[in-house]
């Protein structure tokens, strides 16, 4: 079975959108955030934060990036009017910044204004190296607007330990992911020992350095070692967060942090673009695939 879920996975990107579906609906809460809402809802109610984001990336014209924009404006008046647990997480160059950084500067704006407006909190995903000193460069304009606006940081990149260093000069929100872009040795480790252990570290400085800390991975491993470590050392529990991609199985554990009073946030993607998403997600997790059919079978 684990040998005909990983053929199912890598013919994924070629099969029709109709196939891939079914498969998809574990990771991606809907296209519209009318379908979105729900799931955010059942998982507040389950104790869970959320932060929303819409797929998509890399848009080619000025056009839609301010489609995109204002699309984002909207979903912090909707996450208000709706009264969720909810915050927005962006990713730059849907907004413009592979067209150029004066765009997504012009659109960034306005995104952290409607943050502000609505009193709620602004991600700016962290995407692959050429993109890196821009995006702090947004991050700086937006906390000149609001406050509440914070970065992520990629422990795969052999500089992430400096940037801590530098945005440690005033308060600052950092989530840690290991990343998942493919990089050169030069500029990023390559072996999973050496990702899992700087991801530490950087966690590590941001809490000693008093910033606030999400901690965004699935690794099971890494995260009893962090947990093992906040408790030890009475970290407050409002210094950092557990975070999670919507739909991969975490074995209980979610829960299992929450009981114990820690914060657990769901990242809920949602979007017309969910194909690539959800491609992305089921070679991580092939075997979600047998799940699928297995129940697609007992209901026939």
């Amino acid at each position: 079975m684990a040998l005909f879920n990983k053929i199912i996975a890598t013919a994924l990107p070629i099969l029709p959108r109709w196939f891939v579906r079914p498969f998809a609906n574990p990771y991606v809460a809907g296209e519209t955030f009318e379908e979105a809402k729900y799931h955010i809802r059942a998982l507040n109610e389950k104790g869970f934060k959320t932060t929303i984001d819409i797929l998509g990336e890399h848009v080619e014209s000025k056009e839609e990036a301010r489609k995109i924009t204002q699309a984002y404006c909207d979903l912090y008046a909707s996450i208000e009017a709706e009264k969720l647990d909810c915050n927005v997480s962006i990713k730059p160059t849907h907004i413009g910044l592979s067209i150029s950084l004066a765009e997504t500067m012009a659109n960034v704006h306005l995104i952290a204004n409607a943050a502000k407006n609505t009193d709620n909190f602004l991600r700016l995903d962290m995407e692959n190296s050429p993109y890196t000193d821009a995006t702090f460069e947004l991050l700086d304009h937006c906390k000149s607007i609001h406050a509440q606006t914070g970065i992520v940081l990629q422990a795969y990149l052999h500089r992430s330990m400096d940037d801590v260093h530098r945005l440690s000069a005033s308060d600052f929100n950092v989530r840690i992911c290991k990343g998942i872009y493919q990089e050169s040795e030069q500029i990023a480790y390559q072996s999973e020992t050496e990702i899992s252990e700087h991801f530490f570290s950087l966690v590590q400085a941001v809490i000693k350095k008093s910033g606030y800390c999400a901690i965004a991975t699935h690794d099971l491993t890494l995260v009893s070692k962090i947990e093992s470590w906040v408790a030890e050392n009475n970290i407050p529990k409002d210094q950092f967060e557990f975070q999670v991609l919507y739909g991969v199985p975490m074995e209980g554990r979610l829960e299992s942090l929450a009981k114990k009073g820690y914060t657990v946030r769901i990242y809920v993607p949602f979007g017309s673009a969910w194909f690539d998403y959800s491609v992305r997600r089921l070679k991580e997790n092939p075997k979600i695939i047998s799940y699928v059919l297995k129940n697609f079978f007992k209901g026939k």
